[in-house]
C-alpha cells in the first residue's frame, strides 16, 4: 500500500505539471495563431485599400463621363442627325459602363444600384429626348432636347449617385 501512495505522490504532481504545461503551450499556440491571422488581415487590407479607392475613382470618372453635359460636349458632332447622335450617346454610355463593370465588387450593393439607375436614367432621358423630335432633326436639336429634359428633372440621378459615392468613400476612409 505504501508503494501505491508513493506512486500517487509522484504521478499526481507530475500529471498536474504536465497538464499546466499543456495549457500554457496551447495558450501560446492560440495567441501565435491569432497574431498570424491579424498580420494576414493587415497585409490583405494593405493590398485591398488601394484597389477599392481606385474602384471609387474609376466609378466617379464613369459618372462624370456619362453625365449628359460632359457626354454631349465630348461627343458633339454637328454633322450627325439626331438619330445618329442618339445611337452614339447611348453606345458611349454602355461602353463606359461595360468597361467599369468589374468595379462593383469593391463597393456596396446600394451604391452599385444607384450607379446603374443613374446610367439607365441617363439613357432613358436621351431616348425620351430623341423620341420627341422630328425624323429629320439634327444632333443639335437632340442636344437642346436633352438639356431641356435634364433641367426638368427634380434630381439628376448621375449627380445623386456621385454624391453617394463620395459619401461612401468618406465613410470608409
Amino acid at each position: 500500500m505504501d508503494i501505491v501512495v508513493d506512486f500517487i505522490k509522484i504521478i499526481l504532481p507530475a500529471g498536474l505539471v504536465m497538464y499546466a504545461m499543456f495549457l500554457t503551450f496551447r495558450n501560446m499556440l492560440d495567441k501565435e495563431l491569432e497574431r498570424k491571422k491579424v498580420e494576414a488581415r493587415s497585409k490583405l487590407q494593405d493590398s485591398i485599400v488601394p484597389l477599392r479607392l481606385q474602384a471609387y475613382e474609376r466609378l466617379a470618372l464613369l459618372l462624370e463621363r456619362i453625365s449628359p453635359k460632359n457626354l454631349i460636349l465630348r461627343l458633339n458632332n454637328p454633322s450627325l442627325s439626331a438619330q445618329e447622335f442618339q445611337v452614339l450617346l447611348v453606345r458611349e454610355i454602355r461602353e463606359e459602363f461595360n468597361h467599369n463593370l468589374s468595379q462593383q465588387i469593391y463597393i456596396s450593393e446600394e451604391l452599385w444600384a444607384l450607379i446603374k439607375k443613374g446610367i439607365e436614367d441617363t439613357i432613358s432621358t436621351i431616348n425620351q429626348a430623341a423620341g420627341g423630335l422630328d425624323p429629320g432633326a439634327r444632333g443639335v436639336d437632340l442636344t437642346r432636347s436633352i438639356f431641356e429634359k435634364v433641367l426638368g428633372l427634380q434630381a439628376d440621378p448621375v449627380t445623386h449617385a456621385l454624391s453617394q459615392l463620395k459619401k461612401e468613400v468618406t465613410q470608409f476612409y
